[in-house]
């Protein structure tokens, strides 16, 4: 079990919540607004992505990141800023435009898809190892492109993060299978996509991994509730500690992941 627990909240993500909750965070100031909250509630790192700030569908302007970092690390509120690098992958099969995709295809090189993480410099960022059938698209991050990613994010001082698709659908044994192939030492968080969010807070602390919680995951606290943030890192932290487990703040999770804050 893990007594000393890091709390990850992932903001807003790239999916199609918009429409399906009353206040899923869209614009830059919303974003680091909502990261704030959940930084105050007991999270210490944020996940960040950006949306198209008009339609409210997944983005990638470098713009909306640098207003979103801005603001956060103006707030005077210290978190571990977590960007994602995983936009630029979406593939959607066209008969007609095999070749290209088709509406919703985004497909960009290494420079692209880290062009916001070597400009800002989080003090962390995620690195989607893998390619694979999401909804009704799929995502494609091939080995050599994945490569030139690392190696650009490590260039700009940030640490990758390995994030596995294994735990965005959050068995017990996908888990532990996780936990049993990674490095010796690495730290890893379990999390589950929608109503078992916090069934498997518990089961990732128990297995002796972080939490990670949010918006882009679930947007229910209850049936029939949506959720915030907040709400989210308050519920997550509060199983955390009923648990016998405490919750690091975001000072002590640089510490345990040998990160450097960043200006």
């Amino acid at each position: 079990m893990n007594h000393d627990v890091i709390i990850s909240c992932a903001i807003t993500g790239a999916g199609d919540t918009v429409g399906k909750h009353p206040a899923i965070p869209v614009t830059p100031e919303q974003i680091a607004a909502s990261a704030i909250e959940a930084t105050k509630a007991g999270a210490a790192i944020v996940h960040l992505h950006v949306r198209d700030v008009k339609t409210g569908k997944a983005g990638r302007d470098l713009a909306n990141y640098r207003e979103a970092v801005k603001l956060i690390r103006e707030s005077g509120v210290d978190t571990v800023i977590n960007l994602t690098a995983g936009m630029g992958g979406d593939f959607f099969f066209d008969p007609a435009n095999p070749a290209t995709g088709g509406a919703g295809t985004d497909m960009a090189n290494a420079a692209e898809r880290v062009a916001h993480v070597e400009e800002l410099r989080p003090e962390i960022c995620t690195l989607d190892c893998g390619s694979l059938n999401f909804g009704n698209g799929a995502f494609i991050a091939t080995a050599d492109l994945l490569r030139d990613m690392a190696a650009r994010i490590q260039k700009a001082g940030v640490k990758p993060e390995i994030e596995a698709f294994e735990l965005a659908e959050a068995t017990t044994e996908s888990m532990l299978a996780m936990r049993n192939h990674l490095p010796a030492g690495c730290n890893w968080a379990g999390f589950a996509i929608g109503r078992n969010q916090m069934a498997f807070v518990a089961q990732s602390v128990v297995l002796g991994g972080n939490v990670r919680v949010g918006l882009e995951d679930n947007i229910w606290l209850d049936k029939g509730v949506p959720a915030s943030n907040e709400s989210l890192v308050m519920r997550a932290k509060e199983i955390i500690n009923r648990m016998g487990a405490r919750t690091l703040s975001p000072e002590e999770a640089r510490q345990k992941l040998k990160l450097k804050k960043q200006k």
